[in-house]
């Protein structure tokens, strides 16, 4: 467990320094916590796996979600997963999304969105808190988020049909908890950290690709995904 008298991660990175292994320059990293990086997240199989063994040997996008019946959530994760393997390996980088729910709920979302990098879930939301992850709806401006494509009405009804009719009726998570984007690694170094205001406040993909060096991705062609 963590020690309770270190505080929370809470400060926005700089992401401005050019693409590199290891981005350098005033203020364009942080350091993780040892005691962060050693907390265990779970796979799809409810195997632990140390936090900071994800981004141990080079640099990793990592994406905090609210939950999985979220559909915000889940219309983001749709894009995240259009992103190709090859774009992420050329540039050295590895994509992760972290959810709060039990790790039942991991295999379920990942055919439903057809994300297929890696996925682990944080069912206590001890990182979440660690890291300074909000909890409550903050009223911000947010623009428009180009990976939203439902309406609030038709999106609600989804996410309830989809709660009324899985195997486990929860909410899949904590529908209080914000999630937000971090750039990590190599090694307990952050180089961006972006904490969600609310629930359409997830940074732009392009915008997070374009600090690590990846390219571009077309979001416009969307895979045909089956709403449930």
């Amino acid at each position: 467990m963590a020690a309770p008298s270190e505080a929370p991660v809470t400060r926005q990175v700089s992401g401005h320094a050019a693409p590199a292994p290891v981005p350098s320059g005033p203020a364009s990293w942080q350091p993780l916590a040892a005691a962060v990086a050693e907390l265990p997240v779970l796979d799809a199989s409810g195997r632990p796996v140390l936090f900071g063994e994800l981004f141990r040997e080079r640099r990793a996008i990592v994406v905090f979600v609210r939950h999985f019946l979220c559909y915000i959530c889940k219309e983001y994760v749709e894009d995240l997963a259009k992103i190709p393997k090859s774009f992420l390996q050329e540039a050295n980088v590895t994509l992760i999304v972290i959810g709060q729910s039990s790790y039942h709920h991991i295999e379920p979302f990942c055919k439903l969105t057809g994300y297929s990098h890696e996925i682990y879930v944080d069912p206590e939301r001890e990182i979440y808190k660690r890291l300074g992850m909000k909890r409550g709806e903050e009223i911000a401006f947010s623009g428009q988020s180009p990976h939203v494509k439902s309406n609030i009405l038709s999106g609600s009804i989804r996410s309830l049909w989809r709660a009324v009719t899985g195997p486990l009726f929860d909410f899949q998570g904590d529908p209080a908890q914000q999630g937000g984007t971090l750039i990590l690694g190599p090694g307990n170094n952050i180089h961006f950290i972006h904490h969600d205001r609310n629930r359409l406040d997830h940074k732009p993909i392009n915008s997070v690709l374009q600090l690590v060096g990846v390219q571009h991705v077309d979001f416009t062609s969307r895979p045909s995904v089956i709403h449930v």
